[in-house]
């Protein structure tokens, strides 16, 4: 259970948000630039993120039929159990992200948050995680950017959930090259060994339903790495909750 003061915390944090965004972002719809008081103006809302399409339960790539698990997770299961998505890594609404990610405007989290509540309440017998684990940077590229997008999704994602955040239960071991930069058959080497859970957390696991937050999933090895290192310590489930997948090609 939350206490008071972890609900005054987040009323505080929430009117935080607010004064940023009106400050921070133009009255203008981040997607097609037309006037709006919100960040989406609700035409770009509806042709852009009104529907979800039928998705693998598993790793959340899109399914052509009626099956619920893809032929990659039918061959090879993951270490994760489930995976929600609220769109598809492309244009235009990968904007949203690249603006978040390289542009720093942290006003646009809680909208990719709220996006990501809207798809998790789609999914049938969801179950909700115990804790919530952003995909932590490394030291260097955290001191770079500045902050950690994964975290500034989560933190909302948690108060809309209801669900405790942990935002240092996963630790980066090793600076590892972006996954983007990374041949594709070797970015499963690339964070081999790359996740470990900090000693004094690993007790939160212990039977434990995790929920792996982040912002775009593509081919998986980050998120299935770090799943790996949560079930090594304990957990009995692990669910990824992505802002956005990026489709197979």
């Amino acid at each position: 259970m939350r206490t008071a003061t972890q609900h005054r915390l987040d009323a505080a944090w929430q009117a935080l948000h607010q004064w940023l965004g009106a400050t921070l972002l133009p009255a203008q719809c981040a997607l097609c630039g037309i006037g709006c008081p919100q960040v989406l103006c609700p035409p770009c809302r509806a042709q852009y993120l009104g529907l979800l399409r039928p998705r693998c339960r598993q790793c959340a790539n899109p399914l052509d039929d009626m099956a619920t698990l893809c032929g990659r997770c039918l061959h090879q299961r993951p270490a994760y159990d489930a995976t929600v998505t609220a769109f598809d890594y492309a244009a235009p609404v990968d904007q949203l992200l690249l603006q978040l990610k390289f542009g720093a405007r942290l006003a646009l989290a809680p909208l990719l948050a709220e996006l990501l509540h809207v798809a998790i309440q789609q999914q049938p017998a969801w179950e909700a995680p115990q804790l919530l684990c952003p995909v932590p940077l490394g030291p260097g590229r955290l001191a770079e950017r500045g902050f950690n997008q994964a975290l500034e999704i989560a933190r909302p994602l948690a108060r809309l959930l209801d669900v405790h955040l942990q935002p240092r239960l996963a630790l980066r071991m090793r600076e590892t090259k972006a996954q983007s930069s990374v041949a594709p058959q070797e970015r499963q080497a690339n964070l081999a060994h790359a996740f470990a859970i900090a000693p004094e957390h690993g007790a939160l696991l212990q039977g434990c339903h995790v929920g792996i937050v982040d912002d775009v999933m593509s081919s998986g090895h980050t998120v299935n790495a770090l799943a790996t290192a949560c079930k090594r310590a304990g957990a009995v489930k692990v669910s990824i909750l992505v802002v956005a997948r990026t489709p197979p090609h």
